[in-house]
């Protein structure tokens, strides 16, 4: 598995070449990026050698297409995902994510239909350039009530609509706070093939009683009270060799420099790996 570290839980980053420098300088082997904005910045040659200078991959894009609300801009977003897909695979990178939020405002009933259209559609255009598409099951309670109608947050619901859309190239984006918010154990991920998993986050939670955890109160792998460490193992279990991405999303800016918490990021890596015995 490789050890992968996005902008989330790095405070103020400058641009992508920072978190790539980053990532490099403290033994991570990937990094989640705008792919597009990337190669804007650079220029596709510059932004390949400086990926192969550090020896590292991007690990995911995100889908830059709003699916969840009017289709006006879906079909915005829609028109740029092949200019996103096309920078991204330039640079090698096969995953693209996306998050689905457990309540919409929609009908229910309605809203998985538009939203299956929907994804269908962005999942055939990545399969062209190769790409996946992961989607995210979202756990934390207070986000279930948060708009009018509920949607979709557990694990068998969010395989159950991957049958659904019935492309080959949709999987699972499995992130350990939702995972650990939906009371699941390590026995939950042995019952997964490999390859039904298209991305990993790790993260951690706060010793708060499950319902009252909240989306954007993560912290540092190791610094809380998930275990990591069966999540891990289980993910060596049924042979997910992907990224493991960090994903620490807070209410208020860290205070600390970048260069620090990438540092506190490479000691939690360090920490839950160990424990992990990988």
């Amino acid at each position: 598995m490789l050890r992968g570290l996005s902008s989330a839980g790095l405070g103020a980053l400058k641009n992508s070449r920072q978190l790539v420098e980053l990532a490099a300088a403290n033994g991570f082997q990937s990094v989640d990026l705008d792919a597009f904005a990337f190669v804007q910045e650079l220029g596709v040659e510059e932004a390949s050698k400086l990926l192969t200078e550090h020896k590292l991959v991007i690990g995911s894009i995100g889908l830059p297409v709003e699916w969840r609300q009017t289709e006006e801009k879906f079909q915005q977003g829609l028109t740029k995902l092949a200019e996103h897909a096309a920078a991204a695979a330039a640079l090698g990178c096969t995953r693209c994510c996306t998050y689905i939020l457990p309540a919409t405002d929609y009908k229910a009933a309605h809203f998985m239909a538009l939203a299956t259209r929907r994804l269908k559609l962005c999942a055939q255009l990545l399969g062209a350039y190769g790409i996946r598409l992961g989607l995210e099951f979202v756990g934390p309670h207070h986000l279930r009530t948060l708009w009018a109608n509920p949607f979709i947050w557990t694990l068998e619901e969010t395989l159950d609509w991957i049958g659904a859309i019935g492309e080959p190239n949709v999987g699972l984006l499995l992130d350990a706070y939702h995972w650990y918010t939906n009371e699941l154990s390590a026995a939950d991920i042995e019952a997964l093939r490999a390859d039904q998993i298209v991305h990993v986050h790790i993260n951690d939670a706060p010793a708060l009683p499950i319902d009252e955890v909240l989306d954007n109160g993560r912290l540092y792998p190791g610094e809380g009270v998930i275990d990591l460490a069966g999540f891990l193992q289980a993910l060596v279990k049924i042979g997910y060799d992907g990224c493991i991405t960090q994903e620490v999303l807070t209410a208020e800016q860290p205070k600390d420099s970048p260069e620090q918490l990438a540092q506190r990021s490479k000691a939690a890596f360090d920490r839950v790996f160990a424990k992990a015995g990988i």
